[in-house]
């Protein structure tokens, strides 16, 4: 097997500033800031713009476009029972 083929792998905080939603993962993103997490290690923080926390289709705030439905707009053109 091929030693340093892989890019380092270590524990990152990604932070969603918008949500005030903090989570401890592994990847191989980096960062020159760090933070101090809850076990009193320190890791590099990347912050995200958007996350589950924040998200609307997990949030359950997704606006809906199409308010009448396909079927409903089908049967008022095409006449439907």
């Amino acid at each position: 097997m091929q030693q340093d083929k892989h890019p380092d792998y270590h524990p990152v905080v990604f932070r969603d500033r918008s949500a005030g939603y903090a989570f401890l993962t592994r990847s191989t993103a980096t960062s020159e800031q760090t933070i101090e997490w809850d076990d009193g290690e320190t890791y590099p923080v990347v912050d995200v713009e958007i996350s589950s926390e924040s998200h609307p289709f997990y949030t359950g705030k997704a606006r809906t476009v199409d308010s009448e439905g396909r079927v409903a707009r089908f049967e008022r053109r095409y006449g439907g029972s």
